[in-house]
């Protein structure tokens, strides 16, 4: 098991060499910093504490600053455990890139979901409406609360209420890209939250370190070379052509 803790960016889309449309999430990845150690003869447990995005001393607390000072850095804004980890492979200040994670790997993200607010149950249990005619009087209702016979509203009926902004994970995504140079990883598909949000990439709990053959991205880069020597060499052409 290993993680990351990152920002969402957005989403995007980018090309395969053979044609294919994919579509990614860009998650922005500063390094982390392994702020604390958990075995399970001291805590009962092993696990890691990451810490990420770095804040200014005077907008911390004494408490934050003291903590970090054992890692020998500054004050995080966020602090996450991940558990699972052979902490021996783990030093307290040791700092985790992008690089933890390869094209290829598949990934479980979490995240806290975008919050909706208060809904109806169409929109947050995916249930049917009944008929939109005038003379139907059941339109966009909850249905039928229960038999007669218990008298109440059964446990778990599914009712209007409060929907998004809880903590959610999606699994078995794959890593398509890992930007060194800019601190970025994209992972295919969509990963829970809003943008600018934090969320959390880790080995994959049901396929493990199980990897996909990496896809082959276009290089955009090597498109613009190859477009500059070309037009590099159509102008040579015109000159020569103009000194005959």
């Amino acid at each position: 098991m290993k993680g990351i803790l990152g920002r969402k960016e957005g989403m995007t889309q980018v090309f395969t060499k053979d044609g294919k449309l994919v579509p990614v999430t860009v998650v922005s990845v500063e390094p982390n910093v392994v702020t604390q150690i958990k075995t399970v003869e001291k805590d009962g447990y092993d696990a890691i504490q990451l810490g990420a995005v770095t804040v200014k001393e005077k907008n911390s607390n004494k408490a934050k600053i003291g903590h970090t000072n054992k890692a020998n850095t500054a004050p995080k804004r966020f602090l996450r455990e991940l558990r699972g980890v052979n902490v021996n492979d783990y030093t307290l200040g040791q700092v985790i890139s992008a690089d933890v994670f390869n094209e290829g790997e598949i990934v479980d993200v979490s995240g806290v979901s975008k919050g909706k607010g208060f809904q109806g149950v169409i929109k947050r249990w995916n249930q049917s409406r009944g008929p939109m005619g005038h003379g139907s009087q059941y339109h966009r209702g909850v249905g039928s609360l229960g038999t007669l016979l218990p008298m109440h509203v059964l446990k778990g009926k599914k009712l209007p209420g409060h929907m998004g902004n809880v903590a959610t994970t999606i699994q078995n995504l794959e890593v398509v890209s890992v930007d060194l140079e800019n601190n970025v990883i994209l992972i295919k598909g969509n990963v829970p939250g809003p943008k600018k949000s934090l969320v959390m990439i880790k080995t994959s709990v049901k396929k493990g370190e199980k990897s996909n053959q990496p896809l082959e991205l276009v290089s955009y880069e090597e498109v613009v070379e190859e477009v500059a020597e070309e037009v590099e060499a159509t102008e040579k052409t015109k000159e020569e052509t103009v000194g005959e």
